[in-house]
């Protein structure tokens, strides 16, 4: 059987093919998840023409950002789930240009609130949504996205960084809060990858040939590395994992060895 025959995944974050969330869903399916995708309004034609390669994948709209909309897309997901829910990923980031390219001094007060808003608190605010449709199912697992900036500093990650340590926190308190209710709560810090997201922070190109340099195994990752991640995360195969960050990003977290960007 395979390891989530029969559970149901709701995923957050998916723009392109390139999405981390796009290899994360097909990791899922893989195992036998049905997926509820969702999207907001720009992406739309790309999340339905992703979803249709998947048989059975429904899409809805959602701005993370509005609690509105939070409430009738878990309320829709209850619907075609009935009533319940075993997996949560959340693969959502955003922070201003302009927060990324000025210096971390000049980080204004708006631009703070939010990348905090859209890419750490999105979470505690799907988590509150999410926990009743996995108690009904007897557990479940959430799963977010994070980065290694969140610990090091990092050139032109900003307050991207600053919203990933809000993230990881966020991840710990909410696995000791919900884990009596037998739901797991987890994230992936991958190495830089070509997203989309990814495409807002100078220098990725450099930070890659860094990690390639660096990193124990001498290469980048590829998406589907963190898709494996996922499923494991997600699977029984980690029951007596929560609150737990782990890295998909070729060992280079590790290493104390610096180089040139």
């Amino acid at each position: 059987m395979s390891l989530l025959e029969g559970k149901k995944a709701l995923v957050f974050g998916v723009a392109n093919h390139r999405s981390i969330a796009w290899a994360i869903s097909q990791a899922l399916a893989d195992e036998g998840a049905q997926l509820v995708l969702t999207y907001q309004e720009r992406m739309e034609k790309d999340v339905r023409n992703l979803a249709a390669k998947i048989p059975g994948t429904e899409v809805v709209p959602c701005d993370v950002q509005s609690d509105e909309q939070l409430d009738t897309t878990f309320a829709r997901t209850g619907e075609i789930f009935g009533g319940g829910l075993d997996i949560l990923i959340h693969c959502v980031a955003f922070a201003p240009k302009q927060e990324l390219d000025n210096p971390f001094l000049q980080t204004t007060r708006e631009g703070f609130h939010t990348a905090l808003d859209i890419s750490a608190y999105s979470l505690v605010a799907m988590a509150r949504r999410a926990a009743p449709l996995m108690q009904a199912r007897g557990g479940g697992n959430m799963l977010a996205l994070t980065y290694m900036a969140s610990e090091r500093v990092m050139p032109k990650y900003n307050v991207m960084a600053v919203a990933k340590a809000a993230l990881e926190c966020s991840v710990r308190y909410l696995a000791s809060e919900l884990g009596e209710h037998n739901i797991r709560v987890n994230a992936i810090s991958a190495g830089p990858l070509n997203t989309l997201a990814a495409r807002g922070v100078s220098g990725l190109t450099g930070f890659r040939n860094l990690v390639a340099q660096v990193s124990p195994l001498q290469r980048n990752i590829e998406q589907s590395e963190v898709g494996d991640a996922a499923r494991f995360l997600c699977s029984d195969l980690a029951r007596g994992v929560t609150g737990e960050i782990m890295f998909v990003d070729a060992g280079y977290n590790i290493m104390g060895a610096v180089g040139e960007v």
